[in-house]
């Protein structure tokens, strides 16, 4: 067993750093989350180390320089491995911040190559050919082509990374990876030689991710989803640095009441939000035109929520579909109307964690970010699965005097229609 990290990652949002901690928690390794970049150490020993950054939509510079200054923080830690997490719909813009982050890393630690794989099929995100399917959808064909901030109209995961880096692009296809990692790894010599710096790898099943996983061993950067993380951790386990898999996603027992933050606009999201409301439960709508007219909506929710906190849980939401998104953006612009949600919903969440709450749902990677900013958690401890890609956490905050927190950050297209009850009747079970 080593006594220090093994793989210390970045993730470009909360919630995919959640997602790729859960996925090493079920292999077996102890898992720690940090909130930025920390002043300090660790609050308890962990096999990996997941550094969530707000990173994926700001500026590509600022991006960069967020991701090199976790990297120097993971590198004092002793890390053998660095892994980019990013989202498994490779969400990004034409400029990045895929690529230019991808770049400044490989530079940082003197490397010449690495992957760039969401594939996540146990989650329907599958790649082939170099195309990203979500479900049977190609991604341009999927909800993610209205992401209000990071409309994904391209599928060719070459073509897209391609016009973000200096380096060349390349694939390893399914016939590669079907035939297991000494192939794989042949592969990736034979590309480097070409002078190929990153290369797009397919999987469309998670054996696939454990073909893959062996050959990226010893490879200084993995750039990739959460799904690549499930074939690292026996690399460890074979030098014998890792025990055996189990007991890793112990959490504190489970108080308090229960609620939910929701500000992502997805298809999933939208479906588990109309669940929610069919359920009969206590909900706020937040408008981001009536916060633009200075509507303090915030106050207004907690005025009809905490008095409802009890048995069942409540939810907030700035949740709606593509054309009502697109119609506020249009009078209200992109980041703004983004801004006010976030801040509006980070309040309510404090509001209510300070008012009782100790089990807390978030959905949408912006909204996760800047809520737990607003609650001042600065580490999380990483617990068990609710549905792929989702795990229960457990921070202290000064907002719950004392008490843990169970949080789940949830990214907006994961989780079944009936997540935000499922979720609760999992923590406690």
């Amino acid at each position: 067993m080593s006594d220090r990290p093994l793989l210390g990652c970045i993730a470009d949002d909360f919630t995919g750093a959640t997602d790729l901690a859960n996925n090493l928690v079920r292999e077996g390794m102890r898992t720690l989350q940090t909130i930025g970049v920390p002043e300090g150490g660790l609050d308890e020993p962990a096999d990996a180390i997941v550094v969530a950054l707000k990173s994926r939509t700001i500026p590509a510079a600022e991006a960069v320089a967020q991701s090199l200054q976790a990297l120097h923080w993971l590198r004092e830690r002793g890390v053998r491995q660095v892994y980019f997490k990013v989202c498994s719909t490779f969400d990004s813009t034409p400029q990045g911040n895929i690529g230019p982050v991808t770049e400044a890393l490989l530079d940082a630690l003197g490397s010449d190559f690495t992957i760039a794989c969401p594939a996540f099929p146990a989650n329907q995100r599958s790649v082939f050919r170099g195309h990203l399917f979500v479900g049977d959808l190609l991604l341009s064909d999927s909800g993610m082509r209205h992401h209000p901030l990071t409309p994904m109209t391209d599928a060719n995961l070459v073509r897209v990374l391609q016009a973000q880096t200096r380096r060349r692009v390349g694939l390893v296809p399914w016939e590669v990876v079907a035939r297991g990692p000494a192939a794989i790894r042949e592969r990736f010599e034979a590309m480097r030689a070409q002078g190929i710096g990153i290369a797009i790898v397919d999987a469309i099943a998670d054996e696939d991710l454990r073909r893959i996983g062996p050959a990226l061993d010893g490879m200084p950067l993995v750039t990739a989803g959460s799904g690549i993380a499930i074939g690292l951790p026996q690399n460890w386990r074979a030098r014998g640095l890792l025990g055996e898999a189990g007991g890793a996603d112990t959490l504190p027992p489970a108080t308090g009441a229960r609620a939910i933050v929701s500000g992502s606009c997805s298809v999933a999201t939208n479906a588990q939000v109309r669940d929610f409301l069919a359920r009969g439960g206590t909900a706020c709508a937040i408008d981001p035109l009536a916060l633009a007219q200075g509507r303090d909506l915030a106050a207004e929710a907690l005025a009809t929520l905490v008095p409802r906190l009890g048995e069942r849980p409540v939810l907030a939401y700035a949740t709606a579909e593509p054309q009502q998104v697109l119609a506020v953006q249009q009078q209200l612009g992109v980041e703004r109307a983004g801004a006010l949600v976030e801040q509006a919903l980070a309040r309510i969440a404090a509001g209510l964690v300070e008012s009782g709450v100790r089990q807390l749902i978030v959905a949408g990677g912006e909204t996760s970010g800047a809520v737990v900013q607003a609650l001042g958690v600065r580490q999380l401890a990483i617990g068990p699965q609710i549905d792929p890609g989702v795990p229960w956490t457990a921070a202290r905050t000064p907002r719950a005097g004392g008490d843990w927190l169970h949080l789940a950050l949830k990214s907006g297209n994961f989780g079944g229609t009936d997540f935000f009850s499922d979720a609760f009747d999992r923590l406690c079970s």
